[in-house]
Order: structure tokens, then C-alpha cells, then sequence
């Protein structure tokens, strides 16, 4: 069901002296036009890396938008595939699983890079390094989540067949779950998103191979990237950029504001742990979306995928046809530091 935020989760966030000028509208908004809709659905999903997303919802407003939906997604729907199919209108999300959709012609369109790294690689006393994890067991959400591709792509980095040398573990309902598996000691490795990495350092499991956020190149690229349904980008675009602009906004408010940016996304119901929240926001590079290249990325995480076999296309049919920088450009210039 749909969780619609309310304007006191925001601005009960925010200190006095950050509010006005994060949430007063910007002057650039008046020569861009009539917002060609007022409802933007953005996803709800158990990470709370995407915390922008999340605690945007006041400065969706100060762009003109009055609906503001957060849509949680089925049982077994990826964020991905509620895009494609229209159940959303736009949401961050992993720059692979984004490319592995692309490749299936689906209608998503990346429009942004947001945050870097978050993910983290865990392993036990037999597992040190990358290379280490051939022939064992890895725990991941499932087949196609974006821990897999994550991780399928970083053994691909150093020359192992992540299909064939890899014997994965996915969730099997609740009484399944990896990093469980991995807590008991009957899997060598668990790779996650926040808050399990957080979980896990709090309970003393295993030690940490990769952190993306840190770990070359992994850190060099971004991890979250901002997508949106084609039909929505392509017929809303005054919306789109307005939208986009509030998430950068909301990007920035994570750095300056951790602390109230983690009581939010807490009273707001999307996550149940303040101290897992503040820690991710904390550790996670929110200050980087100035400096990254978004296409790059797409380029990097292409070229893993595509070297292993699973996606077809080329990063550059991928680039070309599913992505549009116009508007990443113009607040990237409009938002200066």
C-alpha cells in the first residue's frame, strides 16, 4: 500500500537555520514551467541507503508537487521492475540491476547519480580476499538482486566465473535468510546493504573484504543511481527535473543533517533503527555527486555484466538508449556547492 509522508516528519528534521534555504523554491523553477503533474511515486524498500529519496518529500512540496506517494513493492517485485511496469514514477536504486534492465529493452530511463558506495562483503576466517571465494557458498537476496550483481561483477574484476566458480545462497522465505546463514556459520561470505553491514559490525561476525564506499574501484563509481519510468520522463519533463532537483537537495540535507536526517526516516516508518540509520549516514559518501561521472558508471557496471554474459547489450546501446543526462547536467551547474 501506499505510504504518503506528511510535511512534520520533514520539517520537524530540519534545524532553523537549514530550512530556508533547502525548502523555499527555487527561482530557477519559474522559468522551467507548470509542473505537468503534481503526484510523483517513489518506491519503499527495506534500504536505507536511498535515505534522499526518503526524506525529500518537503522539498518535492516547495517544487510544486502535492502528492507525494512512497509505494511499497509486492512480494518478489524488484524497485526495477515496479519502474518498468508503471507502478512508480521514479526511484534509486543500484547502477547494475538499472543496467541489467535496460538490456531487456525495458521502458527505464537513468537519469542520475546520487550517492556512492554502501555496499559491503563479508567473510569468515576462510575467506580473505575476492579470489578466496571460489568454490564457497555466498549468501545474496536472490538471483538478479542488486547484492548478486554487485558481487557477480567484482568476481568478474578478478578473473573468476561468478555462475560457475560462486555457490550462492538466496533467501527462501523467512525462515531462510543469508545473513542469518552467515551469522550460524554455514555460509563463507554475505554480501549486503545497509543496515546489515551495520548489524553485523554491531554483532561481531565476520570481518569485512570489500566496503564499496572506501575500496578501490568499487568507490570510484556510483553505487545509487537515480531512474525513472520512460513514459513518465519522457511526458512529465518539467516534473522530472523539479523531482530530481528535490533528491539532490534531500542528497546534500543527508551530509549536513545526518542526525535528524536519521530520526526522520525512522518516525517515518522506514526503517525501525536510529542507530543502524545514523551509521549509514555517517559511512556513506552522500558529498560525491558533484564529482562523479554518472555515464561512467553505467560504462563500468556494463562492461562487468556484459564480460560475464549477463546482459547482451553494449555499454554503449545501453547508454545511448536508456539513459538522459540533460537534467543531472543542468543542477549539477544550477546546485554549485
Amino acid at each position: 500500500m501506499p505510504v504518503i509522508q506528511t510535511r512534520r516528519h520533514f520539517l520537524t528534521g530540519l534545524s532553523m537555520a537549514a530550512a530556508p534555504s533547502l525548502v523555499r523554491a527555487p527561482s530557477a523553477a519559474a522559468a522551467e514551467g507548470a509542473l505537468e503533474t503534481t503526484t510523483v511515486r517513489l518506491s519503499k524498500i527495506a534500504g536505507i541507503c536511498i535515505a534522499p529519496q526518503y526524506v525529500a518529500e518537503e522539498l518535492l512540496r516547495a517544487e510544486g508537487f502535492t502528492e507525494i506517494r512512497y509505494v511499497e513493492t509486492v512480494a518478489g517485485e524488484a524497485s526495477t521492475d515496479a519502474l518498468a511496469r508503471g507502478n512508480i514514477d521514479l526511484s534509486l536504486n543500484f547502477a547494475a540491476p538499472l543496467i541489467a534492465v535496460m538490456d531487456t529493452s525495458a521502458p527505464v530511463t537513468v537519469l542520475a547519480g546520487v550517492h556512492v558506495g554502501c555496499f559491503e562483503l563479508f567473510g569468515n576466517d576462510s575467506v580473505r580476499s575476492i579470489t578466496d571465494l571460489q568454490g564457497k557458498s555466498v549468501g545474496v537476496q536472490g538471483l538478479g538482486s542488486s547484492p548478486y550483481l554487485f558481487l557477480a561483477a567484482m568476481a568478474a574484476h578478478v578473473g573468476l566465473d561468478p555462475v560457475k566458480e560462486i555457490n550462492w545462497v538466496i533467501s527462501a522465505g523467512p525462515s531462510v535468510k543469508p545473513i542469518e546463514l552467515f551469522a550460524q556459520g554455514k555460509i563463507d561470505a554475505f554480501l549486503g546493504f545497509p543496515p546489515e553491514p551495520q548489524e553485523l559490525r554491531t554483532r561481531n561476525i565476520g570481518h569485512v573484504i570489500v566496503n564499496s564506499s572506501v575500496d578501490r574501484p568499487w568507490s570510484q563509481y556510483f553505487c545509487c543511481m537515480l531512474a525513472g519510468n520512460r513514459e513518465f520522463v519522457r511526458d512529465h519533463p518539467v516534473a522530472t527535473k523539479r523531482a530530481l532537483r528535490a533528491i539532490l537537495k534531500a542528497t546534500d540535507l543527508c551530509v549536513a543533517e545526518p542526525a535528524r536526517v536519521a530520526r526522520q526516516i525512522v518516525d517515518g516508518g522506514f526503517t525501525p533503527r536510529y542507530d543502524y540509520a545514523l551509521q549509514t549516514l555517517n559511512e556513506v559518501p552522500y558529498d560525491k555527486w558533484r564529482d562523479y561521472d554518472a555515464e561512467d558508471t553505467n560504462r563500468f557496471y556494463a562492461l562487468r555484466l556484459h564480460e560475464i554474459g549477463m546482459i547482451k547489450s553494449t555499454p554503449q546501446k545501453t547508454i545511448a538508449g536508456s539513459t538522459d543526462w540533460r537534467f543531472f547536467n543542468e543542477l549539477k551547474r544550477e546546485l554549485k556547492a
